[in-house]
């Protein structure tokens, strides 16, 4: 029997997680805002000190393989975010501000899932409403345990912006009442195997947007355009923390593969069945595997194997909102 008092309180705290979500979002951005006026000025400051250096230069100061920062007397300093105290104080407290949102909002979505669950007493991943719930509850808590660990102001607004949309889709489009789960699908597996794929798909959503970030900001730079971007950390930087990402998604994404089969060797008699489903989860994999190979190997460049890795978000893209509703397989649970 459905609780429907517990699944109209579900509904009720996802709609409190967006209208958090949205406040955190407008924190984020203003934070970003607050940096545009200092890049200005820093830009600048940049300019004056090239053409100091270039007339030492011209005055024979400096001569030889003397790079310009032996002239400046320090060793050059990879760029990074920028300093708390080069940021407005308005602008550092509206990014205080929408970290603690982002932890409130994780807590309203962990709470929405459970009333959910509790409501049908079963796990809350029956159907493509509850997927996307608890995807977007992974991908939050998931940023918001590594924010703790590092300064992420600057990747906020890149990750709640997709999160909110996924949960606006997720409420209007893919919305699903709250039901008995399909008897195919009543099984342990269920926990195992659908949490896991929806956790990897939540760091493989942070790491596609930082991934993004990179490749932008790597791109600027080479073509010598300053923007905003010029105060984030330096792409490398960048490049390597959605490396780290990948590096952990793309183990439990194997999991999920390898748990699948298993699934379906009790559930449909055969470990596969080349199901749509079965077979766009192994493409996943394999573009990955693909980035993760490239990323490894010297003839190929980190602008090309993260170009890869983007094609593989693109993958779980069509997977999850193309092959969920418009394929007939034996995995067609997204109620709608």
């Amino acid at each position: 029997m459905t609780n429907e008092a517990l699944a109209q309180y579900a509904n009720l705290s996802l709609y409190s997680a967006m209208a958090v979500f949205t406040l955190a979002m407008l924190g984020y951005a203003t934070y970003l805002a607050g940096l545009v006026p200092q890049r200005d000025r820093g830009a600048a400051s940049l300019a004056r000190e090239d053409a100091r250096e270039d007339a030492l230069v011209a005055a024979g100061v400096a001569s030889g393989p003397a790079s310009r920062e032996t002239l400046a007397g320090a060793a050059p300093v990879e760029a990074g975010a920028a300093e708390d105290g080069a940021v407005p104080e308005r602008a550092r407290k509206a990014a205080g501000i929408a970290g603690t949102l982002t932890w409130l909002g994780g807590f309203l979505l962990v709470l929405s899932a459970v009333l959910r669950g509790a409501s049908v007493h079963r796990w809350p991943l029956g159907n493509m409403f509850e997927f996307a719930v608890v995807g977007a509850m992974f991908t939050v808590l998931a940023f918001c345990v590594w924010s703790t660990r590092r300064d992420l102001r600057w990747l906020g607004l890149f990750v709640i912006a997709p999160v909110l949309l996924t949960l606006g889709l997720a409420i209007t489009v893919w919305y699903t009442e709250a039901a008995e789960l399909l008897p195919s699908l009543k099984s342990v597996w269920l926990a195992i195997h659908v949490t896991v794929a929806t956790l990897s798909v939540g760091l493989f959503a942070i790491a596609a947007s930082a991934t993004a970030i990179y490749l932008v900001k790597d791109a600027l730079q080479r073509s010598g355009r300053r923007s905003i971007l010029d105060r984030f950390p330096a792409a490398p930087a960048i490049e390597r923390l959605a490396y780290s990402l990948h590096i952990v998604a793309f183990p439990l994404w194997t999991f999920t593969l390898i748990a699948g089969a298993i699934w379906a060797r009790q559930a449909w008699g055969a470990y596969w069945n080349w199901d749509p489903k079965e077979v766009w989860t192994f493409v996943i994999w394999v573009v990955y595997a693909a980035y993760l190979h490239a990323r490894a190997t010297s003839g190929w460049s980190r602008q090309s194997a993260n170009y890869i890795a983007l094609a593989g978000w693109g993958c779980i893209i069509i997977n999850y909102t193309v092959v969920n509703v418009f394929f007939v397989s034996q995995h067609s649970y997204s109620g709608l």
